[in-house]
């Protein structure tokens, strides 16, 4: 457990420069803290929190025991409460299912090293589809819908080696897509089947379809499946798809555009055909526009990777997003469907394992930015579960493929603190926040349609506890309950009535809290 007066400092740098930090210190001493929610400001509707199947559940979903997978399962779907009223697990409402490339099968001559980034695939070299693959993921797709998981997502990273240009699930070409014009066909028909199966066979109906993923990288080093793609590729694809779906009436979305990072929405960067994403498929005047396609999801899909430092670039290319999307198509919905803590900077390092509050921080202020800032309407993480020592898992395994050890993150939990109790079709709102610096404490508001439930985000990063008051403006007669997840070990998204007294709340030093209101009958 890394201590709490290194996380601090952290916490500090990230914040501000010293001279600001004293000054705001100063300030938030002399007035009241307080927090208005605003039910008349409306902004985005939220439709989920997520996270990915890959790699993991391909091998704990098959062989490990019963008991930790349903251990595993819980902590990330669970919508129930202990005895103490205490959530058993962070009820994600997202669950991403990875359509495999067929590296698996390949082994060792997929030039893939680590068995465990290598996907099976339904469709074999002798082009027949066999259903028992990748069962450890179909597992866990079970174990989700079980729990009430609300939304399912199917993401390539590969194209089937059986179809791709070089026989591999990774490129041979910079940036060119790994997949011959002349089986566009069997591709989109491969897609085509697998949703059919899981719906027909499964009682699955993936909502969206992700057929690329993060196409700005050139994918030819083989550390895993991926494949670049064009925007005019992208965009011939995604045609014969939404043909395909209307065709063999699948209701499935087709998400796009899985962008590496949100600047290539908004500009080409380094990478001309590759970028300027929100332009190229939504603006009614570009040769590669979707945005008229049934079947196309009216959205644009990034990942957060290399945006998130400092702390005016991380608001700043989020504006940027949100500026592109009313300049284009104001109707259009962000979606950020790909984070974990992947860029080495000042206040954190990807590599190196963390199950405490450090890194959970430094997350909590990522998807405070995504859903304020750029408006996100759903937030994923990458994997849900992580065997290595790195910063990219919400629950981390031992790295064996038959049995090892459960390890809870104060990643989870604290993206529990949104998961679970922002459900979808809530709405975030307004706030007023008075006696509280932006650079210190985040907070945000989310209603249900009706307005019988509310529920506030704080994150509090400085090194003291702050007591606050709070209201919903024209409206009374609530109920309050608040969760707490920090750096001790048994507040993981703890019931914490202690910080609720005499109708003021207490947001702890370097904690994340949620404030649930529910009104009275």
């Amino acid at each position: 457990m890394i201590k709490l007066g290194v996380i601090l400092l952290h916490l500090i740098f990230f914040a501000c420069s010293t001279n600001q930090y004293e000054a705001d210190k100063q300030e938030s001493n002399e007035k009241p803290a307080s927090i208005s929610i605003l039910p008349e400001k409306e902004y985005q509707l939220v439709h989920g929190f997520g996270a990915s199947d890959a790699w993991s559940c391909q091998f704990v979903g098959n062989n490990w025991p019963e008991d930790k997978k349903n251990e595993i399962a819980d902590l990330l779907f669970s919508k129930e409460y202990d005895v103490k009223g205490n959530p058993k697990g962070i009820g994600l409402s997202v669950w991403r299912f990875n359509i495999g490339g067929g590296s698996a099968e390949q082994g060792e001559a997929s030039d893939i090293k680590d068995k465990w980034r290598r996907a099976e695939c339904f469709l074999g070299m002798n082009n027949q589809l066999d259903w028992s693959k990748q069962s450890g993921q179909a597992w866990f797709l079970k174990a989700a819908k079980d729990r009430g998981v609300e939304n399912f997502i199917a993401f390539l990273n590969s194209p089937p080696v059986s179809l791709s240009k070089n026989g591999k699930a990774y490129s041979s070409l910079p940036d060119i897509y790994n997949l011959p014009q002349e089986n566009y066909d069997k591709f989109v028909s491969f897609i085509g089947d697998v949703l059919s199966h899981f719906r027909d066979k499964k009682d699955i109906e993936f909502k969206y379809i992700s057929p690329f993923n993060e196409p700005q990288w050139d994918w030819m080093n083989p550390t895993q499946e991926g494949s670049p793609a064009k925007n005019y590729e992208i965009a011939a694809i995604s045609r014969l798809l939404d043909e395909k779906f209307i065709e063999k009436n699948i209701s499935t979305k087709i998400e796009i555009p899985e962008t590496a990072q949100i600047n290539y929405l908004f500009e080409s960067g380094n990478r001309p055909n590759r970028g300027d994403q929100i332009n190229s498929f939504f603006n009614t005047n570009s040769v590669n526009y979707l945005g008229d396609l049934e079947r196309v999801a009216h959205k644009v899909a990034a990942h957060s990777y290399f945006s998130t430092w400092d702390y005016r670039w991380m608001k700043e290319s989020r504006e940027k997003v949100k500026e592109k999307i009313d300049q284009i198509d104001p109707g259009l919905e962000y979606w950020m469907t790909e984070y974990c803590i992947l860029e080495d900077n000042d206040a954190i390092k990807g590599n190196g394992r963390d199950l405490g509050m450090n890194s959970a921080l430094y997350l909590a202020r990522v998807i405070h930015a995504d859903l304020v800032v750029a408006s996100a309407s759903s937030w994923q993480w990458w994997l849900a579960v992580s065997p290595y020592d790195y910063k990219d898992g919400l629950v981390y395994i031992d790295f064996n493929e038959f049995d090892g050890n459960v390890y809870e993150s104060k990643l989870l939990w604290v993206l529990g603190n949104y998961a679970r109790f922002i459900r979808p079709g809530m709405i975030r709102v307004g706030t007023q926040v008075v006696n509280m610096q932006e650079k210190l404490v985040n907070c945000s508001a989310y209603k249900t349609n009706n307005e019988s439930e509310f529920v506030l985000v704080v994150s509090n990063y400085d090194n003291k506890d702050i007591q606050f008051s709070l209201d919903i403006t024209g409206i009374d007669n609530y109920t309050k309950l608040a969760y707490i997840t920090s750096s001790k070990t048994s507040d993981n998204l703890r019931l914490a009535s202690e910080l609720i007294t005499d109708g003021k709340f207490i947001s702890p030093q370097a904690s994340v809290v949620t404030i649930v209101l529910k009104r009275e009958n």
